[in-house]
């Protein structure tokens, strides 16, 4: 395969997975059909089944994409934080989740539609993915210094992914109910700073 082409069927895989995470979030995994896929992708329906074995694999993808921007955008900004006053690094890495729920309220209604299943998807989504996240960035929320005391971590887990995805993700109804637009950088910034404090006073 000449690199031209290879070019373009890495181009087209990623269109695909791009409108595959679209559909999901949108629509749920039972909701959302490859011929819609191919619509959004714009391509043919053939490609996916060329690309992917299953519409299974297709979701899989889809959140491989999802979480992985996720924890490189989450590693990178840590990484400039190492020498911070810890408390201040802990309401960063939650700003920077909440900055990042702003971008991709794609991610928290993909993790309601899965997570409120007990089927295969649900179990290789915490297994593979949020397990090894929850037990990197949640046993430093729990330290001696931020006044949260470890048996609380599930909480403050559930607490931040709601807290500080729900606003962007149902935006319109946010719009409608008390006329903050969810969008703005003004509104995003005052959210991530207000879960941040709220988590870590």
């Amino acid at each position: 395969m000449t690199t031209r082409r290879a070019e373009q069927r890495d181009a087209t895989r990623e269109r695909i997975v791009e409108a595959a995470l679209e559909a999901f979030a949108e629509k749920g995994f039972r909701g959302a059909s490859t011929r819609d896929i191919a619509n959004r992708a714009g391509t043919n329906q053939g490609l996916i089944t060329y690309h992917f074995q299953s519409k299974d694999a297709l979701w899989r993808a889809a959140a491989d994409r999802i979480i992985g921007l996720l924890q490189k955008e989450l590693g990178e900004h840590l990484a400039g934080l190492e020498f911070a006053n810890p408390r201040e690094r802990r309401r960063e890495a939650i700003r920077a989740y909440v900055r990042f729920a702003a971008a991709h309220p794609e991610l928290f209604r993909l993790m309601v539609d899965e997570g409120k299943n007990s089927e295969e998807r649900m179990k290789w989504l915490v297994d593979t993915h949020l397990k090894p996240m929850y037990e990197r960035f949640m046993p430093e929320a729990g330290a001696s210094d931020t006044g949260l005391d470890a048996s609380m971590l599930a909480h403050a887990y559930y607490v931040m992914a709601g807290a500080g995805s729900l606003i962007f993700a149902v935006a319109p109804e946010c719009r409608r109910l008390t006329g903050l637009d969810p969008a703005t950088r003004t509104t995003i910034e005052t959210h991530a700073d207000f879960v941040a404090r709220l988590l870590v006073p």
